[in-house]
């Protein structure tokens, strides 16, 4: 008996060590699966197997003196794109220290709504940050460097005077659209390349929105409050920002950033990207060599008015251009004879609006060979800028259209009310388009006026194949029938058939040779266009025998 009570004794302790192993296993098992989840989200794995995260793309670049690293990948469990942004070279300690120096520099500094909206005393508090960081930095941070105080006075001034990891994102060349929805959403983003993307930036709560909101109205002299929750608005640096709070938009309050395009499409960009062919472009460049007005339609994102600040540089650099916009968007190449202007909106008690009728007016009286329109949406807009052509200017403008016989049927019925008589002022209609189905931006249609003010199609867009027809020997295609927009550029330059075309084939081997030579910049386009029209017989030679052409600006350059 004492035997087996001592065995069973025995049994049960074995098990009972067994249970603690196995429970001590299972909990060493679950932190080690823990820690494991935790590297695979905070890390990006750059091999992927089956349902792993999968990296599609990654750059980096520099928002002030502090850099950035963007990687954007596909994760399994969402159905777009992540992009991910991380500030490199900053630790849990350095970052513990700046909140420590960020809050002393906020009791030192005493912020008003004055010293923010105004531009030259914003500048004076950003100085007097600078010389509290660099004390303060010594204080808490004795050992570091020149380099290290730059990026800390970048950081620092983004957390306390600017809009934190937002800042950052706006930095970002490659982003179309920076869109908050709510506190409970990621912030979300539109990049040129992959279109929407979910950012893994969150904003802490609806009050942070707001806050700002706030801060992007000071910045431009407006307020966003219960009162007017409204808020649209052009930073200095041309972007424009469009705010909404609780309860007009009732899932949260709302802020949209369309960025000012720091590296814009040119007609090489255009090409390279498959947008429109050498032929259609230069059927476009003819039209406005030869001062003809065009209008750039198309439906909403469709690249309207990159495609009108594309075939802007085909202007001649003699003549004086206007520009008149919304949003500050188009970008032309720096030594042409160019006047931007900008709308501007009413002040709070509703006064001070100049419309873009208004400066439609103004320009004729400015002496301009050409005319540049954002976009044409109204009544009076519409009726001056025909009135412009009539009085014989060359007028380029954006109007919302999904072809060429729906941008005729809305410019002649209500409410703009264009007579039909009227329209072939306009020589060319270039229609953009959208692929539904693989966002691929296109040139859709190129269609001429007829004399009745019907569009007549010249080029149109294959979807199926990806290409526009007639893709080859476009201009003796059109010169065989009968072409209201061939017939005009001969009365008004008296060229023959034989000159059309080799006008046309010129300037189809000039777009080759900007693509070959990769000349992507605005300026360096636009030194081309203007060696062009100053010394072709210069710029043909170089084409010919494909040299490189001896200038400064046409590599790729910062402008």
């Amino acid at each position: 008996m004492p035997t087996n009570k001592k065995t069973k004794a025995v049994k049960k302790s074995t098990k009972k060590t067994a249970k603690k192993s196995v429970s001590k296993n299972s909990k060493s098992k679950s932190l080690a699966s823990k820690s494991k989840a935790k590297q695979k989200t905070s890390k990006l794995e750059t091999e992927h197997v089956g349902t792993q995260t999968h990296e599609i793309d990654d750059y980096k670049y520099l928002s002030g003196d502090i850099p950035i690293r963007i990687t954007i990948k596909k994760h399994p469990h969402e159905f777009v794109p992540i992009y991910d942004l991380e500030i490199a070279s900053i630790s849990d300690t350095t970052k513990i220290m700046l909140e420590k120096i960020r809050q002393e520099l906020i009791k030192k500094v005493s912020l008003g709504i004055a010293d923010l909206s105004d531009v030259k005393k914003s500048d004076v508090v950003e100085e007097r940050f600078e010389e509290l960081i660099q004390i303060l930095v010594e204080k808490y941070l004795p050992d570091s460097d020149l380099e290290t105080t730059h990026f800390l006075t970048s950081y620092l001034r983004i957390k306390s005077l600017g809009l934190g990891n937002l800042e950052l994102i706006m930095d970002d060349h490659q982003l179309e659209e920076i869109v908050i929805n709510q506190a409970n959403e990621p912030v979300w983003i539109f990049h040129k390349k992959y279109g929407w993307l979910k950012s893994t930036t969150y904003l802490k709560d609806e009050n942070q929105i707001r806050h700002f909101a706030s801060i992007i109205g000071r910045r431009v002299g407006r307020q966003i409050t219960v009162l007017t929750p409204l808020l649209d608005a052009h930073l200095n640096g041309g972007d424009r920002v469009n705010a909404t709070l609780s309860p007009v938009s009732t899932a949260g309050n709302t802020i949209t950033i369309r960025k000012f395009s720091r590296d814009p499409w040119t007609i090489t960009k255009f090409l390279k990207a498959g947008t429109i062919s050498e032929e259609a472009a230069a059927l476009v460049w003819s039209a406005i060599q030869y001062e003809m007005s065009a209008l750039i339609v198309g439906g909403t994102a469709s690249g309207k008015t990159s495609a009108l600040n594309v075939f802007a540089s085909f202007f001649p650099p003699n003549q004086r251009i206007i520009s008149i916009e919304d949003t500050r968007e188009i970008r032309l190449p720096k030594f042409l004879h160019w006047v931007p202007l900008n709308t501007v909106m009413s002040n709070a008690e509703g006064k001070g609006e100049i419309s873009m009728g208004n400066l439609l007016v103004n320009s004729l009286r400015m002496r301009p060979d050409r005319i540049l329109v954002g976009e044409v949406r109204r009544k009076q807009e519409t009726e001056t800028l025909f009135e412009a052509i009539h009085t014989g200017h060359s007028v380029y403008a954006t109007f919302h259209a999904n072809n060429a016989q729906e941008a005729v049927d809305r410019l002649t019925n209500a409410p703009l009310d264009v007579p039909k008589i009227m329209l072939p002022a306009i020589s060319i209609l270039v229609v953009q388009y959208r692929n539904r189905r693989n966002g691929k931006r296109r040139t859709f249609q190129i269609a001429e006026i007829t004399s009745k003010g019907d569009p007549n199609v010249l080029m149109q867009y294959d979807a199926k194949n990806d290409v526009l027809n007639p893709a080859s020997r476009m201009i003796e295609t059109l010169l065989k029938g009968k072409s209201a927009f061939y017939d005009t550029i001969k009365s008004f330059t008296g060229m023959d058939n034989k000159e059309l075309i080799q006008d046309h084939n010129e300037k189809v081997k000039i777009l080759k040779y900007l693509v070959e030579h990769d000349i992507t910049s605005v300026d360096g386009v636009g030194r081309i266009m203007a060696e062009y029209y100053t010394d072709k017989e210069n710029l043909m030679r170089y084409v010919n025998t494909n040299k490189e052409f001896p200038m400064n600006v046409a590599k790729d350059e910062a402008v």
